[in-house]
């Protein structure tokens, strides 16, 4: 393994969502990163992390996997539960970061996972979760696909992610914060203010609610459904894996 120091200049992705920049962009941010969300968010993570953990709905003896984890804000929610949760997450950054904060809770565990191979068996989950972070996946329909393969039949998926507000009016204003107020906000309060003009970029690319329902059926889930939290910013997506067939 290299023992050359990682670069301490601004690692910024872009659309082409190169997974060692990605990567790189949040291992850089890693430390501040929940801090910088609740501030930019206007505080809105935290509601939307509940409603995520609501549609999760954990019980203890589930093992649930929580993707995209970043430093585990989330996975320590569905862990209060009593169920056996993976934090999973391709930055070793934000890995790091999330055994350094959450190591002692005893049914939380960290792992370093891409989320298009998955190092899981097949059927190993009850539940596979992901919030804001399959916008950031090179290959999007690929990662479903293994999100699929490694839950139960029976299981469920529960994805979080920035989405499309249905209001014109509304969206006008969304478009307003981000592109002028959200830039400024992130130099005062990131490390890495630049990280957050990739946010904006990955956010007006990113489909809307019906086409990653779509998305989301392709992959082989079923009762696939949505609804959105704050005007259409966010949008939770919920699906089934289909029951085995009785032998």
């Amino acid at each position: 393994m290299s023992t050359e120091p990682r670069s301490t200049e601004p690692n910024r992705a872009d659309l082409g969502k190169d997974p060692a920049r990605v990567s790189g962009m949040f291992d850089q941010v890693a430390g501040g990163y929940d801090r910088t969300n609740t501030v930019l968010s206007l505080g809105n993570d935290k509601l939307w992390r509940v409603a995520t953990t609501r549609a999760v709905a954990p019980r203890r003896g589930q093992r649930i996997l929580d993707l995209a984890a970043g430093t585990g804000a989330s996975s320590v929610s569905l862990a209060r539960s009593g169920a056996e949760v993976v934090a999973a997450d391709f930055s070793q950054g934000m890995i790091a970061e999330g055994r350094r904060r959450h190591g002692g809770i005893p049914n939380l565990t960290f792992e370093q996972a891409d989320a298009t191979a998955l190092p899981f068996d097949d059927d190993a989950f009850d539940v596979v979760t992901i919030s804001f972070g399959l916008r950031n996946v090179v290959e999007p329909k690929k990662a479903l696909a293994e999100m699929f393969r490694v839950t139960k039949p029976g299981g469920r998926l529960v994805v979080c992610e920035f989405s499309h507000p249905t209001s014109k009016a509304f969206a006008g204003l969304y478009g307003f914060y981000n592109n002028r107020v959200l830039p400024l906000a992130a130099k005062a309060v990131s490390t890495n203010a630049e990280a957050y003009d990739y946010l904006n970029e990955s956010i007006r690319d990113w489909p809307d609610q019906p086409t990653l329902a779509r998305w989301i059926r392709q992959a082989g889930w079923t009762d696939v459904a949505w609804r959105n939290l704050t005007f259409g910013i966010v949008a939770l997506h919920r699906a089934v894996k289909p029951a085995a067939d009785p032998a």
